[in-house]
């Protein structure tokens, strides 16, 4: 692969809803620019950059690649990424390191939720987009119908730069808006016809939307527009180039993938209208100075780039993807990596054709390239001179919320299981796994079940093991609402040396719940020796993990030892420890036991028009509606108290109550007292389980 400078990169990130083509767009590409001889198939698993086994058995992406291809002088980094919202952190690493979007659209399907969320994505992260309609070979597509509700959403700035041409149900051409002329293709070559009859009304509306697009750009512009002036074709194409940059227009095009149409003038367009980095701010900070560090993609300033994604592959092995922020870097450099405090030697350079590693001389910044075997890298640090010491924003990565209890098919695997799944962690910020040791449970998080599903089976897959998910225990915590007066004798005679402690106990609400007891002594007249009270407040430290009522912790209670009796012989630590637990636990189930469960504080983000829909939801899992705060983009900030183990399954749920469009996150609140036929159950399931002699 020939090295390019900064002017001569463009990379690109292909963003849409889920089977709107945007894998197959990369393989026309691929196959146009001669990177394959043929056109791989999604349904075949031969594509470029679904290499995965299991995108490969799925039949769509799980995670995001990277396929440079060369056209006309140019490199243009494609970068493949997901559709399916399981895998929205693959999407945010790819936008985080792209400077311009095409956001895919199937003609088929229309607009569809990934279409706006890719949008919004674009917003965000300010970059100039492109819009390009696929399965324009099938017969019921229509590229109008996606114009139309384009414009709808976003208003003047769409641009369709071309228009259909059909014969006999055949996608046959396309007419260019900006020049006004048609073209008909002949193979892969395109020849000038005329524009067919029945298009000419269609192209002027499309040619008015352009030119009301390019008239916005300018007040001179705007004026003529309104003085019934038109528009040079250079003068369109100049307004463009500005303007498109910008993110004020954003072209529309059109093609089939399959048969290869369209992709042409999407590559010619890619490399005039989209920017290279060469124009784009990048700053981090110079953790020597303090100071802010504008690298600006400037290949004359110290070398330094970010990690913005981690490869970790049983097969091809560890790779970091890098993008370069400034300087060159060249093979056997060596960078300091300052999150980490670590220096390495880079060795060879890589770019990453899909799993293809292809060595190249240097990288100049704004590329995107990979290093191989870096010891202690992880996505997100920065990679730069121990001179100028460079620390760049760590990309935003959504959080998990999805989660479930996992457990080893084969308890051997417990250490390859836990090695595997960090393994898996360094690729993907979006999973994370919990130790929660107070219910002797490993959890599982992940964005959503699919998610979920996809880490089991790369397990099998690629790591040889295997784990079972099922529903997490939920942490509720006991405690008591009334006050009890309780004695214990605990007494035993085998001959020799005895054991005897008699103690007498009030036990009563503490008030706070955050700490397990509070221990009080009141005795009087030396009824029990003070050097017996430590063995006592023991005995509390013990009751208090697993309490009487359904053995989950107890919190809130007040212990107070106001009488007893020794034996001068017989009484041991040992015998007035025994004898508080059994005081407690008898104490415990006279003074009002009851259970406490955990309460969430939750933020729902809908559209307006589901609101109804996910409040009655809410209500259903017991949830309290706090209120609703409208937000930018016709949406709606939902807060509400639910309990914990109420939100099992809520991102499926949510899905499809609100077709994708929903959002939410939650942190624990509080504990509050559980409704009395939550605590029934949970008691008898508790009784039933120490029955059959399962503590799990």
């Amino acid at each position: 692969m020939n090295i390019y400078t900064t002017d001569k990169i463009r990379n690109v990130v292909l963003l849409g809803h889920g089977g709107s083509g945007k894998t197959s767009l990369v393989e026309a590409m691929a196959y146009l620019s001669g990177i394959t001889s043929r056109m791989g198939k999604v349904s075949d698993g031969n594509t470029v950059s679904d290499f995965g086994k299991e995108e490969q058995k799925r039949k769509f992406s799980i995670s995001t690649s990277v396929v440079p291809i060369e056209w006309e002088g140019v490199k243009i980094n494609i970068l493949d990424t997901p559709g399916f919202f399981d895998f929205v952190g693959e999407v945010e690493e790819a936008v985080g390191a792209a400077d311009a979007a095409i956001i895919v659209v199937s003609g088929k399907a229309g607009v569809e939720v990934g279409t706006q969320k890719a949008w919004e994505l674009c917003d965000k992260y300010k970059l100039p987009r492109m819009v390009f309609v696929t399965d324009m070979d099938i017969d019921n597509a229509s590229y109008r119908q996606v114009v139309e509700d384009m414009t709808a959403l976003y208003g003047k700035k769409i641009a369709p730069f071309h228009l259909p041409i059909r014969e006999n149900e055949k996608f046959v051409g396309y007419i260019n808006v900006v020049s006004e002329k048609a073209y008909r293709w002949q193979g892969k070559e395109v020849v000038e016809c005329d524009i067919p009859d029945y298009s000419k009304s269609n192209l002027q509306i499309c040619r008015d939307t352009l030119l009301e697009a390019v008239a916005e750009t300018s007040e001179e512009f705007m004026e003529r527009y309104f003085g019934g002036e038109s528009f040079s074709e250079a003068e369109i194409r100049a307004a463009m180039r500005t303007n498109v940059d910008d993110g004020s227009i954003v072209p529309m095009s059109m093609g089939s993938n399959v048969l290869c149409q369209g992709i042409y003038t999407l590559l010619d367009d890619i490399v005039k209208y989209l920017p290279s980095p060469e124009g784009r701010e990048i700053a981090g900070i110079n953790m020597k100075t303090k100071e802010i560090y504008q690298a600006n993609y400037d290949f004359s300033k110290a070398k330094s780039a970010y990690i913005f994604k981690t490869i970790v592959d049983p097969f091809i092995g560890k790779y970091s993807l890098i993008k370069v922020c400034s300087g060159v870097l060249k093979p056997d450099d060596l960078l300091f990596n300052y999150d980490k405090d670590v220096e390495e030697k880079i060795g060879k350079l890589y770019v990453l054709q899909g799993n293809k590693p292809i060595e190249v001389s240097e990288l100049h910044a704004g590329d995107i390239g990979a290093l191989a075997k870096l010891t202690g890298a992880r996505t997100g640090n920065t990679l730069s001179t121990k001179n100028t010491p460079i620390e760049y924003g760590k990309t935003e990565i959504s959080v998990p919320y999805t989660y479930k209890r996992y457990k080893a098919k084969n308890k051997a695997d417990i250490d390859k299981i836990s090695q595997s799944l960090t393994k898996m962690m360094h690729e993907d910020l979006t999973l994370k796994v919990v130790n929660d040791s107070e219910n002797h449970q490993s959890l599982l998080y992940g964005m959503g079940d699919q998610h979920l599903d996809v880490v089991v089976s790369r397990l099998i897959n690629e790591y040889k093991v295997e784990i079972e998910l099922s529903k997490p225990k939920v942490a509720f915590r006991e405690t008591i609402r009334k006050k009890s007066d309780v004695e214990y004798k605990y007494k035993k005679q085998t001959g020799g040396h005895g054991q005897y402690g008699h103690v007498k106990m009030r036990f009563e609400p503490s008030g706070d719940l955050e700490s397990p007891y509070v221990f009080e002594q009141e005795v009087v007249g030396g009824a029990i020796p003070k050097n017996y009270f430590p063995a006592v407040e023991k005995g509390l430290q013990e009751s208090v993990q697993k309490g009487p009522l359904a053995a989950y912790p107890v919190v809130g209670v007040k212990a107070i030892l106001y009488d007893g009796s020794y034996h001068p012989v017989d009484s041991s630590e040992m015998a007035f420890k025994m004898a508080t637990i059994q005081a407690f636990k008898k104490g415990f189930m006279e003074a009002g036991p009851v259970l406490l469960e955990p309460i969430a504080s939750m933020k729902v983000t809908v559209p307006d028009q589901y609101t109804g829909d996910v409040m009655g939801d809410l209500n259903k899992r017991r949830g309290r509606v706090l209120g609703m705060n409208p937000i930018a983009g016709g949406k709606q900030v939902i807060e509400a108290d639910v309990p914990m183990m109420e939100l099992y399954g809520y991102c499926t749920d949510l899905r499809s109550m609100t077709g994708g469009r929903g959002d939410y996150s939650y942190e624990f609140a509080r504990y509050e007292q559980a409704p009395s036929d939550i605590q029934e159950k949970e008691v008898a399931a508790r009784a039933a389980k120490l029955e059959d002699g399962n503590d799990d």
